[in-house]
C-alpha cells in the first residue's frame, strides 16, 4: 500500500513539473493567451486601422511568431526531459533544479520578446486607437474574469 501511495504522489509531483511542456504545446496551439500571446489587434472592433498599418502590425506579428517558435520548441523539449528526470525511480535533485532554471530563463527570453513586439505594436498606432486597445483589454480582462459571477447583493437579500 505504501509504495502504492508514493507512486500516486510521484505522479502528481511529474503531472505539475511537466507544465512547461504543456504550457508550450498551449503556446503553440493559440497565439492568443498565455506567455507568447499575440492577439491579432488587427481584430479589435472600431480600431480603425489604415491598411499601412494593418499590414505593418500583420508583418511584424509574423515575424514575431518565426522568432519565438525555436523558444516554443525548448520550451516544450525541456519540459519533457524535466518530465522524464520527475518519473526515474530516484529523480536527481540537482539535474531537475538546473533543468527547471533554464526552462525558466528561456521562459524570460519568451516575455522579454513578448513585450518588444507589443511595442513595435504601439508605434504603429495612434494615441486615440491605443486607447481603444486599452479599453478593449481592460474589458476582456473583467469579462474573462468575471465569467460566472454576479454583482449586486446575493438572490433572495432583502426580501421577507
Amino acid at each position: 500500500m505504501n509504495r502504492r501511495m508514493m507512486m500516486v504522489v510521484m505522479l502528481a509531483l511529474a503531472a505539475m513539473l511537466a507544465s512547461p511542456a504543456m504550457a508550450a504545446r498551449e503556446w503553440r496551439g493559440g497565439y492568443g493567451n498565455g506567455p507568447g500571446a499575440v492577439r491579432d489587434v488587427t481584430s479589435v472592433p472600431g480600431l480603425n486601422l489604415s491598411a499601412e498599418q494593418t499590414e505593418r502590425v500583420k508583418t511584424l506579428r509574423e515575424a514575431h511568431l518565426k522568432d519565438i517558435e525555436p523558444l516554443l520548441d525548448q520550451i516544450q523539449a525541456r519540459g519533457q526531459e524535466l518530465r522524464k528526470l520527475w518519473l526515474a525511480e530516484t529523480p536527481e535533485r540537482e539535474k531537475i533544479l538546473a533543468l527547471q532554471k533554464v526552462v525558466h530563463g528561456l521562459r524570460g527570453q519568451l516575455l522579454e520578446k513578448l513585450a518588444a513586439y507589443h511595442l513595435a505594436v504601439r508605434q504603429i498606432l495612434t494615441p486615440e486607437q491605443q486607447a481603444k486597445i486599452k479599453d478593449f483589454a481592460v474589458e476582456q480582462h473583467m469579462r474573462h474574469r468575471g465569467a460566472g459571477m454576479r454583482w449586486g447583493p446575493p438572490q433572495g437579500a432583502g426580501q421577507p
